[in-house]
């Protein structure tokens, strides 16, 4: 776990750089402009990215000192802050708390990143450096996306992104899998990606899952991984699925797996 930590962390590295970078020219209509992400502008994504680097701190702190996962109440007053922000505020003060965050991961020794539990705010068992950092990396690189897209609507995932990212994307579908919009029917696919090339099955029942690939699909859906990633999480809009993408099988067409 500890070097699936450390690649985690030098992917965090990349796209917060990445991002900085690209922040840092905004100006203001830039900031307010509509992002990817529902009804949010640029600097709502920016805001949320980093109340949320603060949320993460806390919790890191609180597991290396002792004093757990962050009460409700400081979440609250984060938020609040962060609302209250003007749009170049917001971009400011994303960097200063990305970049906080980052560099404490970064910190980390290889001990620490291999034992430490931290305390999330939200019901379960304290994680793993290797599973908080993984959820980090899904925030920042799809958010990433949110403002990229804003003015690049071929604007993709990074590919050392999604190579981690799709090794979780299990975990991801649990909570973020809609099969009510299979209108109730049950199918399997076959998954084949590339960038990186993988290959992997989905179940469609009364949830979606990974497993195996089938034997006999009902479907197959070859894709980049980055825009399968953004199937999951609900960035597949038509004008952003890149020509790359198909999907073979009786009875079942891209529009049905959207």
């Amino acid at each position: 776990m500890t070097g699936r930590a450390e690649q985690t962390i030098s992917e965090i590295r990349t796209e917060l750089d990445d991002l900085v970078a690209l922040v840092k020219g905004f100006g203001d209509d830039d900031l307010t402009h509509p992002s990817g992400a529902a009804e949010w502008d640029v600097s709502q994504v920016l805001s949320h990215l980093g109340s949320s680097a603060e949320i993460n701190l806390a919790a890191l702190d609180g597991a290396v000192t002792g004093t757990g996962a962050p009460a409700m109440e400081f979440i609250r007053a984060t938020w609040a802050r962060w609302d209250g922000m003007s749009p170049a505020e917001r971009a400011e003060a994303f960097v200063a708390a990305n970049e906080k965050l980052t560099r404490l991961l970064e910190g980390l020794d290889a001990r620490t990143r291999e034992e430490l539990r931290i305390g999330l705010w939200f019901p379960g068992e304290p994680v793993s450096v290797a599973t908080l950092t993984g959820m980090r990396l899904s925030e920042l690189a799809h958010h990433a996306w949110d403002v990229k897209v804003a003015f690049d609507p071929a604007a993709t995932l990074a590919e050392g992104a999604a190579g981690l990212l799709l090794d979780q994307v299990g975990g991801m579908l649990g909570f973020l899998g809609k099969p009510e919009g299979f209108g109730g029917r049950e199918a399997s696919v076959a998954v084949r990606t590339t960038g990186p090339d993988r290959s992997f099955g989905l179940d469609i029942r009364q949830a979606v899952t990974i497993t195996d690939v089938p034997a006999e699909p009902d479907a197959v859906l070859t894709a980049p991984a980055e825009w399968f990633l953004r199937l999951v999480a609900g960035r597949h809009a038509p004008e952003h699925t890149p020509s790359a993408v198909t999907v073979t099988g009786d009875g079942i067409t891209l529009d049905d797996l959207r």
